[in-house]
């Protein structure tokens, strides 16, 4: 019965540090795709994410909320009866790029600065505010 709970949680831990990609890549992209005049990196939907994204980890570090992926994913570990971070190849490897050890203000500091870099690319690189309308027909 453990298996499904582990490769469960081996996926959670995957999503969390696609979302991790997202945000970190997500602000290199748009700085640079704006001093390279990509379009799609100021798409609306795009930055909206992003900026969510990030919104919701700053507001969870300044409130001290354990992230819910990180829950979900140690409670599947435990149901698969499973010891955290040692476990299958997943687990291992991007356990170790995701989860590290530092004082909790660090990571509050880190993510705030992060989080403000983010809202000063929407000031500097303001997302575009067209809905989908053929610039043609405007």
């Amino acid at each position: 019965m453990s298996p499904p709970y582990q490769l469960l949680a081996d996926t959670v831990l995957a999503l969390h540090v696609a979302i991790v990609v997202f945000v970190v890549a997500g602000l290199v992209l748009i700085v640079f795709g704006n001093l390279r005049r990509w379009q799609w990196v100021n798409n609306l939907g795009f930055r909206l994410a992003h900026l969510a994204a990030i919104g919701v980890v700053v507001v969870e570090a300044w409130v001290g909320v354990t992230c819910p992926l990180t829950t979900f994913e140690m409670w599947l570990r435990t149901k698969a009866r499973a010891p955290t971070y040692s476990g299958s190849f997943i687990e291992h490897w991007l356990g170790r790029v995701l989860y590290y050890d530092a004082l909790p203000w660090v990571f509050v500091a880190g993510y705030s600065l992060f989080g403000l870099l983010v809202a000063a690319t929407w000031w500097y690189f303001p997302p575009e505010r067209h809905h989908g309308r053929d610039r043609r027909d405007a």
